[in-house]
């Protein structure tokens, strides 16, 4: 909960006035039975009209006056739930942001969605809840006893007995729901997963007719979400019974003892009717109790979900504050005895890594799928922390600089093909905020992207939809290094970015690249012998080791792994 204090901080007012006007209301409600009683007792007893008249008065001003402070404790509970959500959720999005890739790939998308919504709501409505309610109601309750009391002490005893009893059944309902309820948000949890899953894979579903299978595995998981739904659903259910049954047993034994006395005349009518009254008002209270209670217990669940989420430390707090110096080091990158070993994995993703890179260098990176391609250009960019070793960059540790300092030394273009939606402009901006449209067209010629952006309607200002799926998978790669290009970071990271585009678009490509006024180092990761056969340096991995490093032809003669790789494309190729 201190997670939620700490976002209504800015809210204390509201925080404040909120449960005020709401106990304000309260009392007005307390104060109803008492001039019904008066009505009763005075009123209809003598006749007197104007008496029964003025009291209905002050009964509309109550209710006025109620609903007044109804309202406006609404408005404050709303401002601040709503308030103290968005703060939360914009908090929390900029902490998954700043996870470092092992993080989130533990926590894996589906469960942090679901942590930026379902959670996040859930927590507003029970803020709200709690502000208008969890304090009103156990006035009213408590509230209701005093006043009984203080109308007739002889039957108010009965609500001594009967509050206990409520509480004691609140409080287990209470304890018994709460486990049940975080069991709930878990096992929804899986079931987004799976639709996420569903979703974006709904192509290769098709393609294998695997959709009955996977309707199963669906089916299963939202039959386990539903049980333990039902589950908790049955637990809170019995709220309201139980609460019901104990209410009116107090209804009946004050009844049957008041009986007594008003026949005898130690009570009047009204008094009977007032202390009646009152307790009607605990029922209705222990009904909206019961609600809120619930609510809250949802609340504090996906409070605590949410709160887990913070408890994982992110990049920048183990980042230093290295300055990164491009005059003295002729070194670019360099690998001392780097060993990774993915969290949960039992093997070395990548062993003994020793290699350095020199400024302005072209360096390919070449294997099976699986070697440790991507895992070794990773480290660079400090995505996982190297398990034993050091990766340095221009000379320092990569944990000597910030995560800004050494992000902003490293255009990379990763594997799949990331655009946003909005325009090309706007996707382009993402590698340099201040560039001009001159400095985009280039951009855009050096990766061979200006020709097809130039057809489109509005040209740099052309829609880009969500994904890019407005444009084919080339497309998508030659404006993914358009965008790299344009950050002209000293470090460039060409990650399998070309494997769409025909090999005279590629051959093109290189050529471009090569030739960039800024000279930067290069990395190339390809799967093709020909995109990396002009590289100052090839790096051949098999297995998470380095097999051979050297050029081209050193390799053929030098490299056993290489040289199967060219033959087989070699080969194929004239086939």
């Amino acid at each position: 909960m201190k997670f939620v204090l700490k976002h209504l901080k800015k809210y204390k007012s509201e925080c404040f006035f909120a449960p005020f006007f709401k106990l304000l209301e309260a009392c007005f409600d307390l104060f109803v039975p008492l001039v019904v009683k008066d009505i009763i007792d005075v009123g209809i007893k003598n006749g007197d009209k104007n008496y029964i008249y003025s009291r209905i008065l002050i009964l509309v001003a109550l209710g006025i006056i109620g609903l007044t402070c109804a309202l406006t404790a609404q408005y404050f509970a709303a401002k601040a739930a709503v308030g103290a959500s968005t703060s939360m959720r914009r908090s929390l999005f900029s902490h998954l942001t700043k996870l470092s890739y092992t993080e989130t790939d533990s926590l894996g998308t589906s469960t942090m969605i679901t942590r930026m919504t379902g959670d996040i709501n859930q927590v507003q409505t029970g803020v709200n809840m709690t502000l208008r309610l969890f304090l009103r109601s156990p006035i009213i309750v408590f509230g209701a006893m005093i006043m009984a009391f203080f109308v007739n002490p002889k039957t108010a005893w009965v609500f001594s007995i009967l509050i206990p009893v409520l509480a004691i059944i609140v409080f287990t309902i209470i304890l018994a729901g709460i486990p049940l309820y975080r069991r709930v948000q878990s096992k929804l949890d899986r079931v987004t997963s799976l639709t996420r899953e569903n979703l974006s894979g709904v192509r290769v579903i098709r393609a294998f007719n695997m959709e009955e299978k996977q309707t199963e595995e669906f089916t299963a998981a939202n039959r386990e979400h539903t049980s333990a739904q039902k589950l908790a659903g049955k637990i809170s259910a019995l709220m309201n019974p139980l609460t019901y049954v104990c209410v009116n047993l107090g209804i009946i034994a004050l009844i049957y003892f008041a009986a007594p006395e008003i026949n005898e005349g130690g009570m009047l009518q009204g008094d009977l009717v007032a202390t009646y009254n009152y307790m009607t008002q605990i029922l209705v209270e222990l009904v909206k109790l019961a609600t809120t209670v619930f609510t809250v217990i949802k609340a504090v669940a996906s409070a605590k979900r949410i709160s887990s989420v913070f408890d994982i430390p992110t990049v920048d707090n183990k980042a230093g504050d290295g300055e990164i110096d491009l005059e003295n080091t002729e070194v670019a990158v360099e690998f001392k005895g780097v060993n990774l070993t993915y969290r949960g994995g039992s093997d070395r993703t990548l062993s003994d890594i020793d290699f350095s890179v020199l400024r302005g260098q072209t360096v390919g990176i070449i294997g099976g799928t699986g070697c440790g391609k991507t895992s070794l250009v990773n480290l660079i960019s400090a995505y996982y922390p190297a398990t034993d070793g050091e990766v340095c960059v221009f000379g320092k540790n990569v944990n000597d600089y910030s995560v800004d300092k050494l992000r902003s030394a490293i255009a990379t273009v990763p594997q799949r093909s990331v655009l946003f939606g909005g325009t090309v402009r706007s996707n382009l901006l993402w590698g340099n905020d201040d560039a001009t449209d001159e400095e985009m067209w280039e951009a855009l010629r050096i990766a061979q992207a200006d020709e097809f952006v130039r057809e489109k309607d509005g040209g740099l200002d052309a829609r880009v939809s969500q994904k890019g799926k407005n444009f084919s998978g080339g497309q998508r790669q030659r404006l993914c290094i358009a965008r790299a290009i344009l950050r002209r970071a000293p470090i460039l990271i060409l990650d399998d970015s070309a494997s769409a585009l025909d090999f005279a678009t590629e051959a093109k490509l290189r050529g471009e690249i090569a030739s960039l006024y800024y000279d930067p180092t290069v990395f190339i990761i390809s799967q093709r012998t020909s995109s990396i056969a002009h590289a100052d340096k090839i790096i051949v991995l098999d297995d998470g080791k380095i097999m051979g490093v050297g050029t081209h032809s050193e390799l053929l003669s030098t490299c056993e792994t290489y040289k199967e790789i060219f033959e087989s494309q070699f080969y194929a190729a004239k086939a």
